[in-house]
């Protein structure tokens, strides 16, 4: 008896498909560079204060428990090795994001209106996290302003590392003592932006985990 195509076709049982993996949210590299960046800024910081605390430009003190350093020369030594780590590792992480056009797609087009618009949802508690693949425009400004506040940190800090060799430098900050000023600033900044930074992602939990495994 002859035997239907059709029922030969349903008895034969599909190839299974190989399952397609998504591509990460946080790339390799961005994860790598993100927690470096996070271990520079943090011994920099620390450090910092500690050397603030020798010579203070305001009328008060970093509580030394929570510096690093143990005395002005330790402080320096430890400050140095995590400036040369930032330069090093924040240069890749910008030459990356440029070369692979991830700063274009993440972070622009950014408007105030946009901006304005998403910090007020974010008050009400209505800013959309759907797709963390997306910054909306308050994350695209805080991040672009991190960026900029480190490149301000980091000459700014050349500027008062060698005011005599980098005197043009220096002299854009209004001389050494502009190079301090402007220096505190942008690390009350950058520490201002870590604050609201974590307070996100405390929030928003989903975000840590794709930093940590990229998914």
């Amino acid at each position: 008896m002859e035997v239907p195509m059709s029922s030969l076709t349903k008895s034969v049982p599909p190839a299974a498909q190989p399952p397609v993996r998504s591509r990460p949210v946080q790339p390799g590299w961005l994860r790598v560079t993100h927690w470096l960046n996070v271990l520079a800024v943090l011994v920099m910081v620390t450090s910092g204060w500690r050397i603030y605390n020798a010579s203070p430009i305001f009328g008060f003190r970093i509580p030394n428990e929570i510096t690093l350093g143990g005395w002005l020369g330790g402080a320096l030594r430890w400050h140095f090795a995590a400036m040369w780590l930032l330069a090093a590792n924040g240069l890749i992480y910008l030459l990356v994001n440029l070369a692979s056009g991830r700063l274009s797609r993440r972070f622009f087009p950014l408007t105030l209106r946009g901006v304005l618009r998403d910090a007020f949802a974010a008050l009400r508690g209505r800013l959309a996290h759907d797709d963390p693949r997306q910054y909306n425009h308050v994350q695209r400004a805080a991040y672009l302003f991190a960026v900029l506040d480190l490149v301000l940190l980091v000459a700014s800090g050349l500027a008062i590392w060698k005011p005599v060799q980098l005197g043009w430098l220096c002299t854009l900050f209004g001389g050494f003592q502009g190079a301090r000023l402007v220096h505190f600033i942008a690390m009350a900044g950058l520490v201002a932006f870590v604050a609201v930074h974590v307070a996100m992602v405390a929030l928003v939990p989903r975000t840590l985990r794709t930093m940590i495994t990229g998914r």
